[in-house]
């Protein structure tokens, strides 16, 4: 039975949660405030955590630095906030994904099953298959109809950080970090650049991506 650590200040919503993820065989912990929560985090640690950004002591962001310092516990933000950039810092911060409130209950349990199979335990270097493409990471090969695709070290590189992260909304400043290093966090041109090359060499209509999937202003997921 996955433990879920759920975090909000609007009882109505912590209720609701309850219900549903308990009906679903979830064990449920609740906190309706930041200081709560890690509290609680740190007495038994969740599998994972549904977590409000507008909490009464403290910002989300700073729980989920707080949770980030002290495990990889998945974390899925609530956010009623309109601003995309408080949703970035979020995900910048070490959140998963995110549901905008009002939120439907079907995404929310959608998204959360989601972060939950991304923790799960698998091999150190898996093969990922979607569509025709088989993405061998152990042997840094990839094929389109089982036929060779060249691609140079930046586009593996950007390739294998989405292969790893399925079904996650990755900000752009992270991708840049992870795959160009510090001091590119604002290269958007060479994220957008690099991207389109891989849409070119791995989606069968690059102008309208399945796989390789751009969240204006947030970021990219891979959808297998």
């Amino acid at each position: 039975m996955s433990r879920v650590l759920v975090v909000d200040d609007e009882p109505q919503i912590l209720r609701a949660l309850r219900i549903n993820l308990r009906a679903r065989g979830y064990d449920v912990v609740v906190a309706a405030d930041g200081t709560e929560a890690l509290d609680a985090a740190a007495a038994v640690p969740p599998d994972a955590v549904v977590l409000d950004l507008g909490l009464p002591d403290m910002d989300g962001v700073d729980v989920i630095a707080g949770l980030r310092s002290r495990s990889s516990v998945p974390i899925l933000v609530l956010s009623g906030r309109s601003d995309s950039a408080d949703k970035v810092e979020a995900l910048d911060a070490g959140a998963d994904d995110y549901v905008t409130k009002p939120f439907g209950m079907d995404e929310l349990l959608a998204r959360l099953r989601a972060i939950l199979r991304r923790n799960a335990p698998v091999e150190d270097e898996p093969v990922v298959e979607f569509g025709d493409v088989r993405v061998d990471l152990a042997a840094t090969r990839v094929t389109a109809g089982g036929v060779d695709v060249r691609l140079t070290p930046t586009e593996w590189h950007l390739l294998e950080v989405l292969v790893r992260n399925p079904g996650r909304l990755m900000s752009q400043r992270r991708l840049l970090l992870e795959v160009w290093g510090p001091g590119y966090e604002t290269a958007q041109g060479n994220l957008r650049l690099y991207m389109a090359q891989l849409r070119r060499k791995l989606e069968k209509e690059p102008a309208r991506p399945v796989h390789f999937r751009n969240e204006p202003g947030m970021g990219y997921r891979f959808e297998p």
